[in-house]
């Protein structure tokens, strides 16, 4: 399996503070040693970031990655309509995509969704996270703790703009009272793609074993059974994507 875990803090939204010195080499590093613990020799993985030639999201690495695993935050509007039409058609085609925390906003995301994907949230407040397993018979639950008690932690709460979730996994529950679709599984196409909202920056939150391991799971679990191509070989997308 080759994965490619993306991160958009390397140009534009650098890690500053607390954020830097629990990601050293940025999300995107921290994320491709979850998969890299979780799945072991079984996966390869690199690293992306907007900083890289077509942002890292070439057809070329689309078409050879099994899964891409997107983290963004604040710099959702630095990647190109082009990188978002190309993430697309892989998708599309049977590329799976892992999609965590702030992520949601992502232009990839948003276009699979066809939704604002706008939630609510609150950084401040001292509010502690509470992820309840709804579905435990689902892969990406596989061994995950009942509950996973992440101590203080960014609040997302409803209303989620999403459209209703093929599998839903786990929901979050917080201190403040809200609740949260926290874990949401997706059929876009061939695609199989996994929403996790835990991540946070500044809280060491994927440092939690069994954060690590609904990261490692949802990626075994959104490598597709099925792939399709995702351009004919004049590199142009199939007519049966065009639409899409």
């Amino acid at each position: 399996m080759h994965v490619i875990v993306w991160s958009d803090d390397a140009r534009g939204a650098a890690l500053e503070g607390p954020a830097a010195a629990l990601h050293p080499d940025g999300v995107n590093g921290t994320v491709a040693d979850i998969v890299r613990e979780q799945l072991g020799a079984a996966v390869t993985v690199t690293t992306a970031g907007l900083e890289d030639p077509d942002q890292g999201l070439s057809d070329d690495a689309l078409e050879m990655a099994d899964v891409l695993v997107w983290w963004g935050h604040e710099a959702h509007d630095q990647v190109s309509e082009p990188a978002v039409d190309r993430v697309q058609r892989h998708v599309l085609a049977g590329l799976g995509l892992v999609v965590l925390h702030s992520g949601h906003h992502s232009k990839p995301f948003r276009r699979l969704m066809g939704t604002t994907c706008d939630l609510s949230w609150r950084e401040r407040g001292g509010d502690e996270e509470l992820v309840w397993t709804i579905d435990p018979t689902h892969p990406v639950a596989a061994g995950v703790e009942q509950p996973i008690v992440l101590g203080r932690h960014e609040m997302y709460g409803e209303p989620f703009d999403i459209p209703a979730p093929d599998a839903l996994v786990f929901v979050s529950a917080f201190t403040g009272g809200e609740v949260f679709r926290s874990g949401c599984g997706f059929q876009r196409g061939a695609g199989r793609i996994f929403y996790f909202s835990v991540g946070h920056e500044t809280h060491p939150v994927y440092q939690h074993p069994q954060v690590r391991r609904v990261i490692g799971n949802a990626v075994g679990w959104a490598k597709a059974v099925d792939r399709r191509p995702a351009r004919t070989p004049a590199g142009e997308a199939p007519a049966a994507w065009g639409a899409r």
